[in-house]
Parts: structure tokens; C-alpha cells; sequence
């Protein structure tokens, strides 16, 4: 069993930056893929970006690209969401999950174990 947390969330406005931590109970922090995912009002949740259990590769969202960066501490059992240049689009309640498989999915169903959520929200 798996409990992950996340924080960090809050108001920032466009073009701000904020930092998210998701801190993982449990064994083996370093052996999964980790993962972020957010949903804005009214949408579907969409995937933001992955990262290997050693942290040597990771995978975004294309509208995310060059402005969020995913990163873990294995010896913190956290993973961190860097997110710059921030936008209104990117309102939203932003989720990390852990994927213990590994699939290299960006895909809902291949995470195992989810964080609450934390609210994320870019004023204009």
C-alpha cells in the first residue's frame, strides 16, 4: 500500500511559478515511475509528465514542454512538480500517481496509487 500527498498548490499569477511535492509512504519509492496528472473545471484529467523510479528520464505533456520539469528524491520519497511561466489554461487540481509497473503509459489506468489532489490556480 501506497499513500502519496500532495502540496505546494495555490494562487499565482500568469507567468508566476510554483513548486508541487508529492511525498510517498511506503517501501520501494525508488523502484516505480511516478507521475503527474491535473483537471481543470469541466474536463477530463490529462497527464502532465512521468519519471523513472532512478529519475534519469522523464516524459511531458506537450503544453507543458519547456516550462514544467519533474523531479524526485528517492531519499525523501518525494517527487516535485517545477511548473514556470505559468498560464491560466493551467488552472487546475493537479494529482500525482505511482505507477509500480513501470509501463512508460501516460495513460490513467496504468497508475496504481493517487494523491487528493492539490488546487493549482493562474489569474490572468
Amino acid at each position: 500500500q501506497v499513500q502519496l500527498v500532495e502540496s505546494g498548490g495555490g494562487l499565482v499569477q500568469a507567468g508566476g511559478s510554483l513548486r508541487l511535492s508529492c511525498a510517498a509512504s511506503g517501501r520501494s519509492f525508488g523502484s516505480y515511475t511516478m507521475g503527474w496528472f491535473r483537471q481543470a473545471p469541466g474536463k477530463e484529467r490529462e497527464f502532465v509528465a512521468r519519471i523513472i523510479g532512478s529519475g534519469s528520464y522523464s516524459f511531458y505533456a506537450d503544453p507543458v514542454k519547456g516550462r514544467f520539469t519533474i523531479s524526485r528524491d528517492n531519499a525523501k520519497n518525494t517527487v516535485y512538480l517545477q511548473m514556470n511561466s505559468l498560464k491560466p489554461e493551467d488552472t487546475a487540481v493537479y494529482y500525482c500517481a505511482a505507477d509500480f509497473l513501470g509501463t512508460g503509459s501516460s495513460q490513467e489506468r496504468s497508475y496504481d496509487y493517487w494523491g487528493q489532489g492539490t488546487q493549482v490556480t493562474v489569474s490572468s
